[in-house]
């Protein structure tokens, strides 16, 4: 047999389950999209620290290889020359470029977004801060 829920039990201000035989609505401001008040901004995700890293190539080799390795010894790598680079934003694929060199540092001049549509419009547009 069944007894509809004691709404005594519960502590105040929750709310009451619904009558025996009717289903139960979900509240309005359980779905963010449709909640009343301001809609929520990224901007508090502006200054989250990320890690960009830009990959010339890549190289497998054995422990042997490794011990072996000293000043002067050239490693060759996976990725022919002139090929762009890739670049990564905390270890995912954002985009490629290509080295440049400015004053007596490296530098990467982007050439190519790569991403969801989403983000790429974001980065192309200037979207979340400009340019790097």
């Amino acid at each position: 047999m069944n007894h509809p829920p004691d709404n005594k039990s519960l502590p105040p201000g929750a709310p009451s389950a619904p009558p025996a035989g009717k289903p139960a609505q979900a509240s309005a401001d359980s779905n963010p999209e449709t909640s009343p008040g301001p809609p929520r901004s990224i901007n508090f995700l502006l200054d989250v620290p990320l890690e960009l890293t830009v990959e010339v190539g890549r190289r497998s080799m054995t422990m042997s290889e490794l011990i072996d390795l000293m000043p002067g010894t050239i490693v060759e790598l996976n990725r022919p020359a002139g090929e762009q680079l890739d670049i990564l934003v905390n270890g995912k694929l954002i985009a490629r470029g290509e080295a440049v060199v400015i004053g007596e540092h490296y530098g990467v001049r982007i050439l190519e977004i790569i991403g969801d549509d989403a983000f790429s419009g974001a980065i192309q547009t200037g979207g979340a801060g400009g340019g790097v």
